[in-house]
């Protein structure tokens, strides 16, 4: 049986990701050697989009993405900042919640929700 879902990102500056996410996100880990950490997440969820590029929002087919949620954006916003974690957008209503990004070494750019669905409501 699937216990969970393991997520990766590629960086051209792979100690500075990891400070970051140990750091700044607060993400416990584990070192299996050699400096590489194994973050130890809390919950998960995974969605499946239609395939749309001339969306504004959209992708095309074969895309994904990483967001973080949380269960008050406004607070987490101002703990993150608090931690010198930089936004790159206000946060703003997009449907399904309110969203904000933010910035990770390497250039990435992450959107952190507060999804307006009830985990687990159709179980």
């Amino acid at each position: 049986m699937i216990k969970g879902v393991h997520t990766m990102f590629y960086s051209s500056e792979p100690e500075a990701l990891r400070a970051f996410l140990r750091d700044k996100l607060g993400f416990p880990s584990t070192d299996i050697g050699d400096g590489w950490l194994i973050f130890d997440l809390p919950e998960a969820d995974m969605g499946v989009h239609p395939a749309d590029a001339t969306w504004e929002h959209g992708k095309p087919s074969g895309a994904h993405d990483i967001s973080f949620y949380c269960d008050n954006i406004e607070t987490t916003v101002g703990e993150l900042e608090a931690r010198g974690v930089e936004f790159t957008s206000g946060i703003e209503d997009e449907g399904y919640g309110l969203a904000t990004h933010f910035k990770m070494p390497c250039d990435l750019i992450v959107q952190l929700f507060q999804p307006r669905y009830a985990r687990g409501a159709d179980s």
